[in-house]
Order: structure tokens, then sequence, then C-alpha cells
């Protein structure tokens, strides 16, 4: 099975020029619309001329099998075609009289299958993903990972498969970012067919999507994944009968381990070709009520043919009836909207006065009832269950009282094991890149090229790279509480502390995948229903300590607080969450005034994550962090020895003079007096501003600018860490004392997000908002390290 990422391009009938000629691939749409579209002659093979557009450009005008039809331009965008030469017009006959390419290109065409992955979160629809593409996409035990959809391409028996891994959600209403998209999605993109991962464990939650499903009446495929879990369980599931009373195939999978998944993809190409008898489309029966409404409705939209070959009638009711807002604005500006909406209208009062409720809870009501009645004639539940046992350790993990210490020593182990581990190959990668420095010193002649090559690029970048171990060992950690379940309780436990600061139980999530990195976790805050909760989260994202800070972190912790590594570092993260709190609740009770939405988390069962994930997850952050080296991080090694190196001196200077005398050293200079009321000098103001590119940067600026110092080491070869502990003041004091040491990093923790971070925030919130985060933190920062510093200098 060959995989890539990359999508093929696509001709659509309204591509194709007046006067011009191609032949039809495949026509996509909802079963009505095609079964119409293909009675007309529009089927695979068949020759289609563009005679002309209407005078407004819509309808168009087509010859095909010597008849002469319009179709609308929304019903030609859903046939797909292969372009012909201008002036080539033979008869065509699929068997093979066409010139060979063109055959070969609608044949290719006609043998891509795009198939749709729709799920709610924590059902493996990402793992299912991974191991059917080969791609490597995050796979996290909690809702919210996959904010976006993803195309994976691959190659099963002669077709190619595009598989779209759409957003996680629990339903297809209007109500989240997520499920919109993912309606948007299956309403408007057309694709072939729609594989519904469903976790076996937990059938009927998760088959209330699927009842919406079979509303909207794609072609289907059910992978019942997690199935090794059910059978674990003692549940029995007949299968079989299931599948006759849903109208679609259902595959047993256990997608980590990739159990299954070729049958999927057989039962995918056996849709795709229509064979008989392996679909039926069934109706649920909402009851004589709903029922005489929904047809009442539909009545109306068939009259509307735009309307009925974009979306299948019943369904367009259905929603309508209940009163969705976003599809009943994208049809209000067809002919007969009015009279539809009426009827829509007219028809939920009269449901919601005979149920005395609300129709769609009515609804929601009947569908559940539906999934209940076909689990009670297909699923024999064990006597004991079993299932129970995967939820035993909430009796401690998230007790009342132990939840949030069990918590702090979670992360207490995990930062003391990131630089008690990390501590080994750290060393090992310092003695290497000191001994790559002298050799390369020592076979290359003095001057400027030396100087580059020694303490430019192997200083500034190795600097970095040294801190590749302890990077690795935190997102093991992190891997590791993400797929086991437990980051799903961390928000939990964290809920009550939220809320009281106006902010969803949910926000916690973007909040630990900002330990990673903050542009994915700002936005995964796409999961979020409320855009107030959405903003104040993205806000307060930069306060979230991220890997990038974390060799910053690193090198000051064990140079300067040799004997509490472990605490001090955790008591960086945890003023960074304080500050995250207070900016919240100020935001909250200042310019966000209403209350957040209720807390509604699933807690998924506790799993054992698969070694592959873990590797994977951490082969993944060591593939970025490497790729970062030798783009960002290089970039600013090489230009910071640049301005440290020019102009060059007319007369001998030291190491130091030179320094100072540098483009670097004016600028440094020139920044001093914003930064030496914190107890900075001008080489960490110098850091600071070329941290604005990333974090990391920090170090290497710093490698950089302490290497063509002259400061005395008991080695000459001494590592970063060690020239920082030595350095002395103009009086011979040691310069960097604990406090200075700790100061420096509260304003590294607080200060302005990276460049990347500051575009996500603008993409996500707006520019307004971006603009206010670079501000607001960047102050808040320099105040309180100025007050850190003055006040520790006190006492």
């Amino acid at each position: 099975m060959e995989a890539t990422g990359k999508d093929n391009e696509i001709t659509v009938l309204t591509d194709i020029p007046t006067g011009s000629s191609c032949i039809i691939s495949k026509v996509h749409g909802h079963g009505g619309f095609r079964h119409r579209i293909m009675e007309m002659g529009f089927i695979k093979g068949e020759k289609v001329d563009v005679i002309k557009n209407a005078p407004l450009m819509d309808p168009i005008e087509y010859s095909i099998m010597g008849s002469h039809v319009s179709l609308r331009r929304s019903e030609a965008e859903k046939i797909e075609v292969v372009a012909l030469e201008e002036g080539f017009h033979p008869d065509f006959d699929f068997s093979g009289t066409i010139e060979d390419h063109v055959a070969r290109e609608v044949e290719n065409s006609a043998r891509t299958i795009t198939v749709a992955l729709v799920g709610n979160p924590n059902c493996g629809k990402t793992s299912f993903f991974n191991f059917a593409t080969g791609l490597r996409e995050k796979v996290g035990n909690y809702s919210g990972v996959t904010v976006s959809s993803k195309v994976g391409t691959f190659y099963h028996k002669g077709y190619t498969i595009n598989l779209v891994d759409l957003p996680g959600t629990y339903s297809l209403t209007e109500y989240s970012p997520e499920e919109l998209y993912v309606r948007d999605y299956l309403l408007n993109h057309n694709p072939d067919l729609v594989l519904n991962i469903v976790d076996a464990g937990n059938l009927e939650r998760n088959m209330y999507l699927t009842t919406q499903l079979i509303d909207m009446n794609p072609r289907l495929v059910m992978a019942l994944n997690m199935y090794d879990e059910l059978e674990r369980s003692g549940d029995k599931l007949d299968i079989e009968s299931l599948e006759k009373m849903l109208g679609f195939p259902i595959v047993p999978v256990v997608a980590r381990t990739g159990q299954g998944v070729e049958d999927v993809l057989e039962e995918i190409v056996h849709i795709y070709c229509d064979e008989e008898g392996y679909t039926k489309h069934i109706h649920i029966n909402y009851g004589e009520n709903v029922e005489d409404c929904i047809a009442s409705v539909k009545k109306i939209i068939d009259e509307d043919q735009s309307l009925k070959d974009r979306y299948h009638g019943r369904y367009l009711a259905l929603e309508l009836i209940q009163g969705d807002k976003v599809l009943t604005k994208s049809i209000s500006k067809v002919a007969g909207f009015s009279e539809i909406k009426a009827a829509a209208d007219a028809g939920r009062a009269r449901l919601e006065k005979e149920y005395r409720g609300d129709i769609a809870d009515v609804i929601s009501d009947i569908r559940y009832g539906f999934i209940r009645g076909a689990l009670k004639e297909t699923l024999t539940p064990a006597k004991e269950d079993k299932r129970k046992l995967a939820y035993a350790l909430d009796t401690v993990l998230t007790n009342r009282y132990l939840g949030f210490p069990i918590l702090i020593i979670f992360l207490w182990i995990m930062f003391q094991a990131t630089f008690t581990l990390g501590a080994y190959p750290q060393d090992w990668l310092e003695a290497g890149i000191g001994a790559l420095g002298r050799w390369v010193g020592s076979i290359l002649p003095e001057g400027m090229l030396n100087d580059l090559l020694v303490d430019g690029i192997i200083s500034g970048v190795g600097g970095v790279l040294v801190f590749l171990p302890n990077i690795l060992i935190l997102f093991v950690f992190i891997s590791f509480l993400e797929d086991t379940g437990y980051m799903a309780r961390a928000a939990f436990i964290m809920d009550k502390l939220m809320h009281r600061i106006g902010l969803h139980g949910k926000s916690f999530i973007p909040y630990i995948i900002g330990f990673g990195c903050g542009v994915p976790a700002i936005m995964a805050t796409r999961t979020l229903e409320n855009p107030k909760d959405r903003i104040l989260t993205i806000l307060t994202i930069p306060f979230m300590s991220c890997s990038a800070r974390l060799p910053v972190y690193l090198l000051f912790v064990a140079a300067f607080f040799a004997h509490h590594q472990g605490l001090v570092l955790l008591s960086l993260y945890a003023v960074g969450i304080f500050f995250a709190i207070l900016t919240s609740f100020i935001l909250n009770k200042t310019i966000f005034k209403n209350a957040s939405d209720q807390f509604v988390m699933e807690l998924p069962p506790y799993r054992f994550p698969t070694v592959r994930n873990i590797l994977t997850h951490m082969w993944d952050k060591s593939v970025l962090y490497l790729k970062k080296m030798g783009t960002v991080i290089l970039a600013a090694s090489v230009i910071i020895w640049a301005l440290g190196y020019f102009p060059r001196p007319k007369t001998e200077m030291t190491k130091a003079e030179q320094n100072e005398y540098s483009y670097i050293g004016r600028i440094g200079h020139a920044i001093e007096p914003v930064v030496k009321p914190l107890g900075f000098d001008w080489r960490m103001g110098v850091s600071l501003f070329t941290g604005l590119a990333a974090k990391e940067v920090v170090v290497s600026s710093l490698g950089v600018l302490y290497e063509s110092q002259d400061i005395e080491t008991e080695e000459d070869t001494a590592g970063l860490e060690a020239k920082l502990q030595s350095l002395t003041d103009e009086n011979g004091n040691t310069f960097y004392t604990p406090l200075r040491a700790y100061t420096f990093l509260l304003f590294i923790l607080l200060y302005f997000p990276c460049i990347a971070a500051i575009s996500a925030i603008a993409k996500e919130a707006g520019r307004k908002w971006a603009a206010f985060s670079v501000v607001y933190t960047t102050c808040l920062a320099w105040v309180v390290s100025f007050l850190f510093w003055h006040i520790g200098s006190l006492l």
C-alpha cells in the first residue's frame, strides 16, 4: 500500500470552455441526483460537447448522446470529466476506440475514490487514517485533536483512495465549529463515500451520528473499531442482522493494529462500484406526526430542482423543521424559500404543541429509540460489565481530595525525569559538539570562515541541539498521558478552577497541547463552542511553556538550580498557568462579562498506549525540532554572528571589546536601558530580541555572544552552562546569580509569543487580538520581572 499526502487535480464539467469536448469519468452527488443525471445520459465514458452558456452564464447547454441538454452550474460541478484536445471529436467507445491516453485518464479518474472519515472523538478515526495511509497524524485520547481535515492518498487493488480525516464530532448540528465543518464537507464537497468509524464499546452514543448520516443519505460503510474490546467485555453483537437493519456493510476493526482495515477497503470498493445488494437506503421512522410534516415540507422542496440536486429532500426537510439556522440561511435565495420556510415553521409549531417540547429534542429521543431498538435485537450484553474496570482508576485519579495532588505529582515526575534521564545523552551531545568545534577550528586557518563555523554555526545551533534528548523525553511523557486518557481527567480535575475564572473546562486541553507548541494549541480551541471561550483561551495559551522555551529553561535551571531542578522547572510551568488564570479572570470581568458555557466532556476509558504510537510521536517531534535547527535557528545564529563580527576594528581589541564595538553590541546597548531595570545586561537584551523569531534562538544567541567573550573556565572547551556560571561583572563578582537567572526565565516565560504563534492568533481570533497579545504579554513580562528582581534583591 503506497501513500502520499497530495490531492489529485480534479476537472469538472463547468471547467470545460464553450466549443470544447470532454469525457465523463464520474458523477458525484446524493442518490437521487445521481440517478436523475445518469438517466439523462451523463454516465462514465460518454463524450460531452459544450454548446453555449445562457446570457447570464447559467444554465449551460451540452450535447450528449445526440441530444441537447441544459444543466445548471451547480449540477455540472458534480460531474467529473477528462478534457479532450481542441478539434478532437471522435465517437467514444469505452472498449478502446478513443486514444489510449484519454482512455487511461478517464479510467484513472473513475478509479479514484474520495472517502470521508466521520466519527465521534475517541472512536479511533485518526488511528484508522494513520494505518490505512501510512501517514503519522497525532492521536490523542480526548476530544478535539483533529480540528481540520487531513487527506491521505493511497492505492488499493487498482483504485486510488483519497481518505479525508474530518474533525471528530458527536453530531451534525450547528452548535460547534467541528459539527458545521463536517456537515459542510459532506454536503458541499461530494465525497464518493462516507466511512463511519464507531467505537464498538460505546455503540449507543456513537450511533447517534450514524442516524444523522442515514438521514443525509450518502453511500455508507461502518468500521466497528476497537472490536477486540467489545469481545473482551463479553458482549455479543450480531453484525449481519445489524447490517440488514441499517442498510450498509459493517466491518469489525482494530485500527491500532490494522486488523480489519483491508476488509473495510474491500467494502469501500464494492459500494463505489454500485455492486447490487451491498447497500439499501432506509428511512428512520419518526412517527406519523413527524413523518407527515416531513412529507409536506419535502413536497415543496422537490419543486425546486436546484435544492433537489444539492440536498437529499427528506434530510433538508427534517433539518428545517428542527429550525436549523445555518441551512435555512443557505437556501434563503431560492425562489420558493418563503413557502418552504412557512411550511417548516408551521410544522414545527404544530409538532411542538403536540409533543409539548422542543422538536429537536423529540427527534433526538426518537433517534436514540431507533438505536436502542436495533441494539436490543442485535447486542447481547455480558452478564458482568467488564468495562467498568476501565473506569476503576477514576476512584483514585479523579478523587475529590487526591485528584489534584496526583496531577501535580505526575507533572513533577515528568519534569524531574526530563532532567535526570536526559542528562546523559545531553552530556554526550555536548561533548560531541565541543569536539566537532575543536576539530573544525584546527583544520581551518584562522579567519572569518573559521569564526563563522566554530563561533557562529556550531556554537549557536549546537547550543540548542544538546537539549533534543530532554525534549524527546518530555514528549514521551505527554504522549503517554494523552493516549492513556489521563489528559481528559486532568481537564475534569481542573474544571472547577477553570469555571471560576470564566473558562470552559475544555480549555485545559489546549493548555496541555501548548506545553508542546502554541500553534496547534491555538488551533485546538476550535473545539470550544462559545466564541468568548475560544478567544479567552487563545489569549492565555502563550503563557503555557512550550517546548521552544524548554532549552532556555534547561540551560539556566541546570546551571543555577542543580539541587532542585524538577521543582524549579515545575514552578515555571505553574507560574505560566497562574498568569493564564489571572489574565482570564481579569478579561472575563472586564471585556468578557458573560458567563462561560457549562462543562461537558467525555471521559474515555483508560487504554494502554502502543509503543508504536509513542515512538511515532517522539520521532515526529524530533523531526520538527531538527528542521527548526536547520532553518530558523541556523539562520538566526549566522545573523547574530555576523552582527557580532562586523564591523572589523581598525585597532587591536580583545574579544569582549570587539563584541561591544560590533553591530550586535550597538543594538544591545540601545536595548539595555529597557532591560537594565530588570537586572539584565545588553547581551541578555539582545538574546530576548532575537527570541521573537523562536524562543530556542535565545540559547543560540547566548551561545554566539558568550563564545566570543574572554570567559575563564576550568576547561577551554566548557559548554555554555559553565560559561554562564563563570561570567563576572565589572567588579569581578559573579554575574549570573540564581535570582538573576530566575528573573530572566520569568521574562522568557511571559513575553511576546513567537512569530508563528502570533500568526495563529491573528488567523483564529483576528489581528486586533494578536496585537493585544503582543503588547499585553510583553508589558506583563516587564512588570513581573521588575518586581521579582527588586523584591528579590531586597530580600
